[in-house]
């Protein structure tokens, strides 16, 4: 039987890093292609053939993996969301941006991966090709939530589930029962920054997956970079829900956690469910 190969669509961070080496560990070949000022170039070592497009250029990220005779791809990485508002779409992606009935992030990448399926490919999760980033449930840090952060937590929790609903972001900022701050297009290190900006020490995060969205290609994701962030703005802690958040460098980011005393638990879907019964 000939090597299957796998797709990745790579954005920025470490993420397509790592799904490709699992990739690579489960005896598949992988084939990336990335975008020019989104992803790192240096990810083709990392790649069986690696392709490096202008975002936008959809016709050509098909005729790719097709030329690679893939059948399985995945989305691994980040977009920088400002930047990709001056993207020069090909054909076939102002056909697919028509089309697309909303412009938040799930309904794009639903269509995007609506458009693959059309051409015979099966879209994955990438988190199956690298076991272990999913965050599991329970308090990860040394420290549990006080009685007055776990306050913060069931309020902030419901309204982060709405905010989701609506395609808006995965992350606000809550303290004292008042939401300082809710993610929009600028990503979650500036909403922590602008929340703690008006909530001052003391606040809570929270970072839920969007309810029912297509977890095959977007899932909330954290690491040392966002403990680094919490820790900069005196953040009490952070909220996340197992399962279904991405966490990168657990071990590192749970010990900076540690060493500045914050909170970090991840909760389950059904958190609010348990405690409202």
């Amino acid at each position: 039987m000939p090597q299957e190969t796998i797709g990745i669509i790579a954005g920025s961070g470490q993420f397509p890093l790592l799904v490709a080496a699992g990739a690579h560990s489960q005896g598949f070949a992988v084939a990336v292609c990335g975008f020019h000022g989104h992803t790192d170039p240096t990810l083709a070592q990392s790649a069986d053939t690696f392709a490096l497009l202008h975002l936008g250029q959809f016709a050509k990220v098909i005729a790719f993996f097709k030329k690679q005779q893939v059948r399985r791809i995945c989305m691994a990485g980040a977009i920088n969301k400002p930047r990709a508002l001056s993207l020069r779409p090909d054909w076939r992606a102002a056909k697919m941006l028509m089309r697309a009935r909303h412009k938040g992030d799930d309904a794009l990448l639903r269509a995007v991966a609506g458009e693959l399926e059309s051409e015979g490919f099966q879209v994955v999760q990438p988190a199956t090709l690298a076991p272990g980033l999913l965050a599991p449930e329970g308090v990860l840090s040394a420290r549990s939530p006080t009685g007055d952060e776990w306050l913060d937590i069931r309020f902030g929790w419901p309204i982060a589930r709405l905010m989701g609903r609506l395609d808006i972001g995965q992350c606000l900022v809550v303290r004292q029962g008042i939401v300082m701050a809710v993610e929009c297009l600028e990503g979650t290190d500036a909403t922590l920054k602008r929340g703690a900006a008006l909530g001052g020490p003391g606040c809570m995060a929270v970072k839920i997956a969007k309810p029912g969205q297509d977890e095959r290609v977007d899932l909330p994701s954290i690491g040392s970079a966002t403990m680094d962030a919490l820790i900069e703005h005196k953040f009490a802690g952070l909220a996340l829900q197992a399962g279904k958040t991405l966490f990168f460098d657990r071990e590192k980011a749970l010990a900076l956690a540690d060493a500045a005393g914050l909170c970090v638990v991840a909760l389950p879907e059904t958190f609010m469910e348990t405690e409202l019964a």
